[in-house]
């Protein structure tokens, strides 16, 4: 059955399967939130029922900073350690298929045939801020079907995204050597994201001026919130027990001073707000498509109406269409 066919009983029915550990039974309900719609919705209403748990790690940077590699070396020491380990990969979109350019285990072939790993490519859509729409809904899913660690790449879009911040409990931000001139053209968005940070391929040259560029600019912070500064050549598989080390620190630390649950909270808000925005955009385009706009559209042209106006008119008939379909 198509995945947009499927019914409350049939979604409950995944979930519980999922919960069990059939894989492919999780691989259906997060392509189920991919798609969005009244099926995604039957999911959301079946995870609200089950408790939550894991604790999830965000990995995010620039293209080519490495970290595929980086999370292909840190999964071993996860594993080690948590026992279980489910990540997300957002990749991103071609324009011809709609899918993920890379697949999970073109990327993390050394992993991939694990039982104790899952791994998903998720594709961006175009979405901005390095992560794909149902990322958030599929991190919860994870959570609910018992996966005690879950690891998020984000897609490079050549700035930091600060989505990641809001959907992860650690943010690690990877770096090459010869960032540091960036660091302060940067620093703000920086400082907000990273718990820690990652100058991968520590080996090429440059690594002492772009670390000591990073601990400037980290400088002004509280020592209790200065985030750790690890080196790693992730190609060889050095420094990943380190950075694990890191994320096992930052993990006590906000857990015993109660930012954990404040950060938690803050990522329930950051979900709704975004589950809103998607909604109404929704709405938004069936709007504009249905040629509700075009009337309006004109009178601007013809300096008949001016685009504030329009705009007015066009929300509060947008506010109607939502409160319709909601009701209905």
């Amino acid at each position: 059955m198509a995945v947009s066919q499927l019914s409350a009983q049939d979604t409950d029915q995944l979930l519980e399967r999922a919960r069990a550990g059939d894989r492919g039974a999780l691989a259906r309900l997060i392509s189920v939130l991919e798609r969005g719609g009244d099926a995604a919705a039957s999911v959301e209403r079946g995870l609200s029922s089950r408790g939550a748990g894991g604790y999830t790690v965000g990995i995010t940077g620039a293209p080519g900073a490495g970290k595929s590699t980086l999370v292909n070396t840190l999964l071993g020491e996860a594993l080690a350690d948590a026992g279980r380990v489910a990540l997300l990969a957002v990749d991103p979109t071609s324009p011809l298929s709609r899918g993920a350019l890379l697949g999970d285990r073109v990327r993390m072939h050394s992993h991939a045939a694990s039982s104790q790993v899952f791994i998903r490519s998720m594709a961006s859509r175009g979405q901005l801020g390095g992560l794909a729409v149902a990322t958030r809904s599929a991190r919860r899913l994870l959570e609910a079907c018992g996966w005690p660690l879950i690891l998020i790449e984000t897609v490079g879009v050549g700035q930091v995204e600060l989505d990641v911040a809001s959907t992860t409990d650690t943010v690690v931000v990877v770096l090459n050597p010869g960032w540091g001139d960036e660091v302060q053209a940067n620093k703000a968005g920086l400082m907000e994201v990273a718990d820690i940070f990652v100058i991968n391929k520590a080996d090429k040259a440059g690594l002492q001026a772009t670390r000591r560029d990073l601990e400037s600019a980290l400088a002004s912070l509280p020592a209790e919130r200065r985030p750790a500064i690890v080196e790693t050549v992730a190609s060889e598989g050095r420094g990943a027990a380190d950075l694990w080390a890191a994320i096992a620190s930052h993990r006590e630390a906000i857990t015993l001073s109660g930012e954990l649950a404040s950060r938690r909270q803050q990522q329930l808000r950051a979900e709704l707000h975004g589950l809103i925005d998607a909604r109404l955009e929704a709405e938004l385009d069936q709007l504009f498509a249905s040629g509700a706009a075009d009337t309006h559209l004109e009178a601007v042209a013809a300096g008949a109406l001016d685009m504030a106006a329009a705009g007015d008119v066009l929300l509060r008939e947008l506010c109607r269409r939502a409160s319709a379909a909601i009701a209905g």
